[in-house]
């Protein structure tokens, strides 16, 4: 089994909004393609409500990624997937296929555990500046102090930030 190492990749508002209905409350390609780039090649990690979300857009699982889903129902099938009952358990089963980087991708119950569990190394944020009117938000994480590089990006009239944190030592 590998030691690789555990990042979120998150777009947060000014309030820690990550969703609105199951959706992204914005529209920002670039921040979509620095997500298909960091991502590809590796494991990434979801609840099943994100997945579903995914598959809205999509129709089918992130290319050129393992697809891990977290769900209490027993009863959840999906193709192209590893389903797991616990983000202990994906993470068990991620450490022993990912040799780099694992992706916790989402939503705010899996960020929340990740966070309490103190497994997260790095956080890949994307903050879009404004309130978004979230129904999800994204937990506290004052624990990642360390600014590893920062971008300030306006796209569409939407003004964000790439914002690379590491947990203070």
């Amino acid at each position: 089994m590998t030691n690789p190492k555990i990042s979120i990749i998150v777009a947060i508002d000014d309030k820690r909004g990550i969703g609105k209905n199951n959706k992204l409350p914005w529209h920002i390609p670039e921040d979509l393609k620095r997500f298909r780039r960091l991502t590809s090649q590796h494991t990434i990690i979801m609840g099943r409500k994100t997945f579903e979300s995914i598959i809205s857009y999509t129709g089918k699982p992130l290319p050129n990624r393992i697809n891990m889903v977290i769900t209490r129902n027993p009863d959840f099938r999906a193709e192209g997937v590893s389903i797991n009952t616990s983000l202990e358990e994906a993470l068990f089963e991620a450490k022993e296929n990912e040799q780099s980087e694992i992706f916790i991708i989402g939503g705010a119950q899996i960020f929340q555990q990740a966070i309490d569990m103190g497994v997260v190394d790095r956080i890949y944020l994307t903050k879009v500046e404004g309130d978004y009117d979230a129904d999800t938000f994204f937990p506290p994480y004052t624990d990642f102090k360390k600014v590893i590089s920062e971008e300030s990006r306006e796209e569409n009239g939407i003004k964000y930030k790439f914002i690379n944190l590491e947990r203070e030592e």
